[in-house]
């Protein structure tokens, strides 16, 4: 049987994001809403404020003749202008086609041709360049505005003229934005995300307003989030994932720093102090690479008082969640330990974190154990573009670690044949744009999507995630080998890995390639004799051959025997969005890094 949760909430949702933002601005004025780096300071603006901005934007995209459901692009890193210009959109009717920045010039022509987009938000003139070099695939494209490029004083606009041809346009029509939002309905258009399609086209899912006003009511339904907590948004709005946020902000009223620069996510949580986070697993892996490999150069005391602090508090949390007593030693070991270690591991991501919230790609239970064990609770949860992409999530008062939660309020989840993953409620696309065939394989007659996942659920109803069907591989033996999960155990164990990527599909058994992360092998080589030498002489050398070697062995003694790994290599440099090997939620194109290292990878069976 399916798993439903509370439904009573749905029937008193907004009719529409733009309705719900108005709502916000309404309950909220003169509290903050967004906070956002200008140079070296902070800058924030209140509900009021960011009302004011929207309307006029919205207002200029009524000028330039946006109509309802029409298409207006945004080409952009994260960043507050690109807040503004998505609410700005669907204030206006429209609907948001998103884009990558990382996105090579015939990709973006694809998408904003396909989605017939009449507007377009360009960030800068390097986004802008893609866009002139494409024009000719782009006829009906009429305007772009810049946030920091160069306006032409034609084709190209500032974001300050849209937004004056707004306040022109609101001189003559007072009424015009309002009229625009009371016309939307709850079916229509607000979103087309694209995401990447077997034909190697991407393919546009089509989101409507529905949707996102029930991906923020479900959070607010559950007491997840409220007014006083505080996010840090880093991910690419052009994901879901980071869309979703922006509904829950809406429904719950909390306050959002926005800062879409990775490399300054440590620092930015130190300065904001934020209650939340949403991210990759990725950026956890980082960290918690980047904090256990640290205390390993300290060496001596301080490396033996973190090891112990650790096997301490992974002992507390296991028999605390487990329902078991803790003996009054172990209680006092872990409160002397708590202000040693643990209290320092919290701040360094700001000390006030309440909880994170992992999606995108499978968390490694390790990892997250190892969270939790110093106080920091990583909620893991599940869904994908076709649903919005919140589907299932943990709570803080009911969470498995190592499964990614129950269905949210509203939603069932069930599984069906060859155990795939379905998922059915109001948060589910109404198809794939332009693609009748596509949508149909996806959705069936009872309106369940067919995730390509492989799962299970408890008594519980907790989903656990346990493989992509496509993923899944065979060996010339017979058996089946999920390769994500080995990938994952071993970036648990080894704190120095980027990646770890497993094949053999049809082979007599399986290879990795390896790749390690740059800063931590920067900081192993100055530690061991190896300062100023380069990325690739560090990564061949005789010593972290040697080292990952023992890494691998530790690995293979928890894997089957056919699973194990017989053979590696160890890569010359790490994966990257802009090689097209992994993707902006930095998620691994495995096909991608196949093709590009098939030498490799045959080397590795030779003889």
């Amino acid at each position: 049987m399916p798993v439903t949760t509370d439904t009573s909430f749905v029937d008193r949702l907004a009719p529409s994001v733009a309705v719900m933002f108005r709502d916000r601005v309404a309950s909220s004025g003169s509290s903050e809403a967004y906070r956002f780096p200008r140079g070296d300071t902070w800058e924030s603006v209140t509900w009021t404020e960011a009302g004011q901005a929207v309307d006029a934007l919205a207002a200029g995209l009524l000028s330039l003749g946006i109509e309802p459901e029409q298409r207006v692009g945004i080409l952009s890193t994260t960043r507050y202008e690109w807040i503004l210009a998505d609410l700005a959109v669907m204030c206006a009717g429209g609907a948001t086609t998103t884009v990558y920045p990382s996105t090579n010039a015939e990709d973006t022509a694809f998408i904003l041709s396909d989605s017939e987009c009449l507007v377009v938000f360009a960030e800068d003139d390097s986004q802008i360049a893609k866009l002139t070099e494409r024009r000719a695939d782009l006829p009906a494209l009429t305007k772009v505005v810049t946030f920091d490029g160069t306006p032409d004083g034609d084709w190209v606009i500032g974001l300050d003229d849209l937004a004056e041809l707004g306040r022109a346009h609101l001189a003559q029509h007072p009424t015009a934005v309002d009229d625009a939002i009371a016309a939307i309905q709850p079916d229509q258009l607000a979103t087309l995300i694209y995401t990447s399609g077997t034909t190697g086209r991407p393919k546009g899912v089509r989101l409507r307003h529905k949707s996102w006003a029930y991906e923020g009511g479900a959070i607010e339904a559950q007491g997840i989030l409220d007014e006083r907590d505080l996010q840090f948004l880093w991910l690419p709005m052009a994901h879901s994932f980071g869309k979703v946020l922006l509904s829950a902000q809406l429904a719950c009223g909390f306050a959002t720093a926005i800062d879409g620069r990775v490399d300054k996510i440590v620092e930015n949580l130190g300065v904001v102090r934020p209650t939340f986070m949403g991210a990759a697993p990725r950026i956890f892996e980082k960290a918690h690479a980047r904090i256990v490999t640290m205390q390993a150069q300290e060496g001596g005391l301080k490396e033996k008082i973190f090891k112990q602090a650790f096997k301490v508090g992974l002992e507390v949390d296991r028999r605390k969640r487990e329902g078991q007593s803790v003996p009054l030693p172990l209680r006092l070991q872990h409160g002397l330990f708590d202000k040693l270690v643990f209290s320092k591991v919290r701040e360094r991501f700001g000390g006030r974190v309440r909880f994170f919230i992992s999606g995108s790609a499978a968390l490694n239970g390790e990892i997250a154990e190892w969270f939790h064990a110093a106080g920091i609770l990583i909620l893991e949860g599940y869904g994908l573009t076709e649903n919005s992409a919140g589907a299932t999530v943990n709570h803080p008062d009911r969470y498995k670690i190592g499964t990614v939660g129950p269905a949210l309020p509203g939603a069932e989840v069930k599984i069906g044949e060859g155990d795939e993953v379905l998922v059915r409620g109001p948060h589910v696309m109404d198809g794939y744009h332009g693609l009748p065939d596509e949508t149909a394989k996806a959705l069936d007659a009872d309106g369940w999507l067919h995730t390509g996942d492989k799962g299970s659920l408890d008594a519980d109803g907790f989903l656990t995630i346990t493989g992509r069907i496509k993923d899944l591989f065979k060996t010339s033996g017979g058996k089946y080998v999920a390769p994500s999960a080995i990938e994952s155990k071993f970036k648990a164990l080894c704190p120095y890995a980027s990646q770890f990527m497993v094949f053999g599909n049809e082979r007599n058994y399986c290879v990795a390639l390896i790749t390690l992360d740059p800063d931590a092998m920067a900081e192993w080589g100055a530690a061991n004799g190896m300062e100023g030498k380069s990325y690739s002489e560090i990564v061949r050398s005789p010593q972290v051959r040697a080292m990952m070697g023992d890494y691998v062995e530790q690995l293979n003694a928890r894997l089957n025997r056919w699973e194990t790994i017989k053979k590696w290599e160890i890569l010359d440099h790490d994966l990257t969005i802009e090689s097209g090997e992994l993707t902006p939620s930095l998620k691994v194109k495995r096909n991608v890094v196949e093709d590009n290292n098939k030498a490799r990878i045959d080397a590795l069976y030779a003889g």
